[in-house]
């Protein structure tokens, strides 16, 4: 039997209360799926309220943690005016307990701003990282010497794990669970919380769902749903007018006008971005996600996958298979 890993959630002041609760739930599942979790709790303050509002009993102090070797500690975001504060800045105690943590062999891992909380520590200084979207930028200035990674879910680095928050840190709290009890099992842990999409390090912070879609033209918005709904059908450019209701010249046009991109361009990202997912199905292979997708082959994915992944992309955390 495995031994016992300690999943360690701290719960900072102001806390925003789905990036603490969604690790925690994806742990919870797996404990109930019989994984050798212990979940635990602890704070550097007394009286916790979240940043929604919500008043928290108090739950350990950090200080009574005792932690091994591979056990997981969890630091969700909070609200950007308390980390900005001589108050959060004077939580040294808990920067050194960190530290220690690192040393040890604990495996560090942030959601959204809970970011600033590791850099703080100074254990960011020299390593990749990211943080959510809106944040990248002080991030890095605050902290110089760390490297920030924009538009990526999550970002490992030496035991460090940071991700881009809210739903993200659900997508990490995945990956590792994949990671340390395999795929099969992440997995069933996913559907449990119904989950729709499995994401990994390498889906970006944005979303192509959403990206071509700031426009009113209701004829382009139908296309982009029925392109959606139907990767797998190779169309002609007669039959997406068809659906339309444009002539082909005119849909042409109007879709770069509205979106900014060509049908084909934003067809092969769609393309992409459901292979990705699916990468994350245990039970299929390249040629068969290349088929759901509406690719000709695997060949052809992987052809046009390399060319649009960034130069210098991190390679996936998680396994991957052919």
């Amino acid at each position: 039997m495995s031994p016992i890993q300690q999943v360690i959630f701290v719960v900072p002041p102001y806390v925003h209360v789905l990036d603490l609760t969604g690790p925690v739930q994806v742990f919870y599942e797996a404990v109930e799926y019989g994984a050798p979790y212990q979940l635990r709790y602890c704070s550097f303050q007394n009286q916790i309220t979240s940043s929604a509002g919500l008043a928290m009993g108090p739950v350990q102090h950090f200080t009574e943690v005792q932690t091994q070797s591979g056990d997981l500690i969890f630091i969700p975001g909070m609200d950007m005016a308390y980390i900005r504060s001589a108050e959060f800045r004077a939580e040294q105690d808990f920067m050194a307990w960190l530290r220690k943590q690192h040393r040890l062999g604990v495996l560090i891992c942030s959601v959204c701003t809970g970011a600033f909380v590791v850099a703080q520590t100074g254990l960011l200084d020299g390593r990749k990282c990211t943080t959510h979207w809106k944040r990248v930028d002080e991030l890095q200035t605050t902290y110089p010497r760390i490297v920030t990674q924009h538009d990526r879910l999550f970002v490992n680095d030496g035991g460090i794990f940071t991700s881009a928050g809210i739903t993200a840190g659900i997508d990490l709290a995945l990956a590792i669970l994949e990671e340390q009890q395999g795929p099969l099992f992440a997995s069933k842990i996913a559907r449990e919380l119904v989950v729709y999409l499995r994401r990994g390090p390498e889906h970006s912070q944005k979303s192509v769902y959403l990206d071509y879609r700031n426009h009113m033209n209701v004829a382009v918005h139908q296309l982009q749903d029925w392109l959606i709904a139907n990767l797998k059908t190779k169309a002609t450019l007669d039959e997406l007018a068809e659906v339309a209701g444009m002539s082909t010249r005119n849909l042409t046009r109007t879709f770069r006008k509205e979106t900014g991109i060509s049908i084909h361009d934003y067809t092969t990202l769609l393309r992409l971005e459901l292979a990705r997912t699916l990468r994350h199905n245990p039970g299929m292979t390249m040629e068969a996600i290349a088929e759901k997708c509406g690719f000709q082959d695997a060949r052809q994915l992987r052809r046009i996958w390399q060319k649009d992944e960034p130069k210098n992309s991190p390679k996936l955390f998680i396994s991957t298979h052919s």
